[in-house]
């Protein structure tokens, strides 16, 4: 089975959601003329990241009557698609979220789970934080979201790869840090090396995308990748410029790569359960 993959790197408007729209729906009609059947959009691609007070007035609910997200799930007919926003509950707290949208239906929503409150990150504050973590079957097989931050924690891939996701799907806007001699900055080998990493330790495919441009100061750095289960790149995006990458994707590599390296197989599953309980328990149970 093939899986034509879009990663759509955005510059993004902060806090005015028309614009972001209007490009989303422009990228998503190009990625379908190009053959793509699942395009991903970066973190918050739909409001711009630094947006500390304006996060209540650009918070979305992802259902049809939504003026945002009608248009979108429209869009959704022909081709999947993942999209980065501030979602508010019913209870007003706002969260930073991605949806993935299929032939007109929200599938899934993933509220980011880890929210930066070091450095120059301040989302604790401006935002609540999700508290779980789950993969779910799309037309395409089994998938699992995670955004930014979240994928520095190793036990969220680890949780979606035991729940049963062959593709990781992350979506960040992260900042360029780190300069040095190399030709990328630290920040993206870093990524990159996460990504690779995480792709060969659980045998499955990623797809990262990652937003473009200036915002508030930040200078955000782009460089999509797809990932394949043996860890290694199947496509980059460019440095420092908006972009739409596309590549195919082999999901019959999932069983060559399975056999040859029974990873997920030999996991033994109740030996971490146990174990996370007797430290979770503050005892050394010798």
């Amino acid at each position: 089975m093939k899986l034509t993959l879009g990663l759509a790197q955005i510059n993004t408007c902060l806090g005015v959601l028309q614009p972001n729209l209007e490009k989303h729906l422009a990228l998503a009609e190009e990625a379908r003329r190009s053959g793509a059947e699942l395009l991903i959009f970066p973190e918050l691609s739909l409001t711009g990241y630094v947006l500390q007070d304006l996060a209540s007035t650009v918070a979305r609910r992802p259902v049809a009557e939504d003026a945002f997200f009608g248009p979108l799930l429209k869009a959704s007919r022909d081709l999947d698609l993942v999209v980065g926003f501030v979602e508010e509950d019913v209870r007003s707290r706002f969260f930073i979220s991605a949806a993935y949208l299929s032939r007109g239906q929200v599938l899934h929503v993933h509220r980011k789970v880890y929210l930066p409150t070091y450095g120059l990150f301040d989302e604790g504050r401006f935002f609540a934080w999700g508290d779980g973590v789950r993969a779910f079957d799309t037309r395409f097989g089994r998938v699992g979201m995670l955004i930014c931050e979240d994928f520095w924690h190793a036990s969220l891939p680890y949780l979606l790869w035991l729940d049963g996701a062959d593709l990781l799907i992350f979506t960040s806007a992260s900042p360029g840090r780190g300069v040095s001699a190399a030709p990328e900055l630290a920040s993206a080998r870093w990524v990159d090396a996460i990504c690779r990493s995480y792709a060969g330790l659980f045998t499955t495919f990623v797809a990262h995308s990652n937003r473009v441009g200036f915002e508030d100061g930040l200078h955000f750095w782009g460089g999509a990748g797809v990932y394949d289960p043996d860890g290694e790149v199947l496509a980059k995006g460019p440095y420092d410029e908006e972009a739409l990458t596309l590549v195919e994707l082999d999901l019959d590599q999932l069983h060559r790569t399975r056999t040859r390296l029974p990873l997920l197989r030999d996991e033994r599953t109740a030996l971490v359960q146990r174990e996370l309980a007797r430290i979770l328990q503050g005892g050394s149970n010798d």
